[in-house]
């Protein structure tokens, strides 16, 4: 270990002494070389391993509603999972390491998937007034950590949203359809053609 590395461990200590990073989803301190979750929390993840399964639980939501080759998703989502804490910790505490750490690691899982051979990926966009108050799209960040993982070319100028629509929280599932249609628009469609796109929300 050479001095400029063991003086920025010193400082991260110091610092994490009066400051403790925590883990996103149990809030436990998160030990030196642990980054967003605690080796606990990542052990325990609640993967869905939908990628192996074209016939899963988030395909069929679209079934019917608009032609796609492949849906998948990366946790399951339950009530009162400390999991749910690390979205909350991205979109409403400005944790943002930990939608490119997630993103990391789903494009790490994707790799054997067709995912893997797309042409690029776009995250779902913000409406410009939600990210002038965020200050960044939890999305695009995702879509950032699997770009990298996976060496899929990240894209963000494709598509539009038109209208804030309202939160999606509590909504079933009619509702939340109904919420965001016509609400996207289609900057450049001539780069859309004949492409092979993976559309990142979080």
């Amino acid at each position: 270990m050479d001095a400029s590395t063991g003086i920025w461990q010193y400082g991260h200590d110091l610092l994490n002494l009066f400051y403790p990073e925590t883990c996103a989803a149990c809030g436990a301190t998160l030990l030196r070389n642990e980054k967003v979750l605690c080796l606990h929390c990542l052990v325990e993840m609640p993967l869905t391993g939908f990628h192996r399964n074209p016939d899963n639980e988030v395909a069929r939501l679209f079934w019917g509603r608009i032609p796609f080759k492949m849906a998948s998703s990366f946790l399951f989502f339950t009530r009162g999972s400390r999991y749910r804490n690390i979205l909350h910790e991205l979109k409403y505490r400005g944790r943002e390491e930990a939608g490119l750490v997630l993103g990391k690691m789903y494009g790490n899982a994707l790799k054997d998937s067709d995912i893997a051979t797309a042409d690029f990926i776009h995250p779902v966009p913000l409406h410009p007034a939600r990210f002038r108050q965020r200050g960044y799209n939890q999305s695009a960040l995702i879509a950032e950590g699997m770009s990298e993982a996976l060496g899929v070319p990240l894209v963000t100028d494709l598509i539009s949203r038109r209208v804030d629509s309202l939160t999606q929280t509590r909504r079933h599932r009619y509702e939340r359809w109904e919420n965001v249609r016509h609400i996207f628009r289609c900057e450049k469609p001539d780069r859309l053609v004949n492409r092979h796109i993976v559309l990142v929300d979080d």
